[in-house]
């Protein structure tokens, strides 16, 4: 049996809220395995009877405006001194949490490279997960070294959710972690299920993603000519920067996985995102692929190492092939051939959030084992 402590900084509030959502499928998939027990630090929100909270009324309240403020990485590029002091923050309460639960936890699942900060002295076992963003940090003067100096003495695993993450991983953290390990997440078996059927008269290209300007990309430029000629344009996500977006881009706001399945992907023709952000590996897209629907991506790493493995969508590095890309995957056949694959590839290798957790549990079984460095 398995004593984990997962931590996290994002969480849905309620059982409407769009954030986190991944870290509550990843939470409760471990929490249904009988070799494991559960306790969670991080935003509170809906949790089952069996998974123990571990936070604070000051904790709640310190998490709760970090995510009103759209999160440390959002002020990072944003107010960087306010970035500064709310991390400094964070991983002072982190600390003292995974400090005060040694002894009743095996392993550390901490979420975010930034969260290793934390780790209380040497002794401690921990699986580090690593998205896109948390990855980017390495790149900042003295962070790495400050990383190495934290993970040193420790038990530890970094698992990236891309494969194109782990050489650097291997090469910055060789000397300080026993492995670095590719773990996909999952995918809600829901996905799965959904069966596009769209009008073939109107071409419906969903985008869903955090609004900023880095991530929105060219998709307003690109798409002011096509929209109203058979194509429709519809955003969703919640708005981090101020931006005035266009008419021809119907903007509907942050969204739910359950508004996506029932109301969207059903009549989508597919998904589009040109984000020139620092992405690992979008679980957006993993849904919709999952969802048999195309995706249309700018030519970024993390794209570049789904589509290229997956298949199922078509990578664009200008405006003429964007144009080109949506014109193929709107013929019915070119779409029917992409959604196969996208679906079949996606479910072979991400399988479902339970596939996930067991992914993970091998991990703190080699983290719990003698001699494991």
């Amino acid at each position: 049996m398995s004593r984990v402590l997962l931590t996290s900084t994002s969480y849905p509030s309620s059982d409407s809220d769009w954030q986190g959502l991944f870290i509550r499928e990843m939470l409760g998939a471990l929490d249904r395995s009988e070799d494991t027990t559960v306790s969670y630090w991080g935003p509170f929100g809906p949790l089952t009877a069996t998974v123990s909270y571990l936070g604070s009324e000051s904790d709640r309240l310190f998490l709760q405006r970090l995510a009103d403020q759209g999160g440390i990485a959002h002020l990072l590029r944003s107010k960087p001194m306010v970035g500064v002091a709310r991390g400094a923050g964070l991983i002072r309460r982190l600390r003292r949490v995974l400090r005060g639960n040694r002894d009743t936890s095996d392993v550390f699942h901490l979420n975010w490279l930034q969260s290793a900060l934390a780790i209380p002295g040497k002794g401690n076992r921990a699986l580090v997960t690593v998205l896109g963003t948390d990855y980017k940090l390495l790149e900042v003067p003295g962070v790495a070294a400050l990383l190495r100096s934290r993970l040193a003495g420790n038990r530890v695993v970094l698992a990236p959710n891309a494969e194109w993450m782990v050489p650097k991983l291997e090469a910055a953290f060789a000397k300080q972690v026993g492995k670095v390990e590719y773990v996909p997440l999952g995918i809600d078996q829901r996905f799965y299920a959904t069966r596009a059927t769209p009008d073939p008269s109107t071409h419906r290209w969903i985008t869903v993603l955090r609004l900023t300007r880095a991530k929105i990309g060219p998709l307003l430029k690109w798409t002011e000519d096509l929209a109203g000629k058979g194509n429709e344009f519809h955003l969703f996500g919640p708005m981090q920067e101020e931006m005035t977006l266009p008419s021809w881009i119907q903007y509907h706001g942050p969204v739910t996985p359950d508004t996506l399945i029932r109301d969207w992907y059903p009549q989508a023709t597919g998904m589009v995102t040109l984000s020139q952000h620092d992405e690992g590996r979008p679980q957006v897209l993993l849904e919709a692929m999952a969802a048999g629907l195309p995706v249309i991506a700018s030519r970024l790493p993390a794209h570049e190492d789904l589509l290229d493995s997956a298949g199922g969508g078509i990578l664009v590095d200008s405006e003429d092939e964007f144009r080109a890309a949506l014109q193929s995957a709107a013929n019915v056949e070119t779409r029917a051939s992409l959604a196969t694959r996208a679906r079949q590839s996606i479910q072979s290798t991400y399988g479902t959030w339970d596939d996930c957790a067991a992914r993970y549990r091998e991990l703190y079984r080699y983290l719990m084992r003698e001699g494991s460095t």
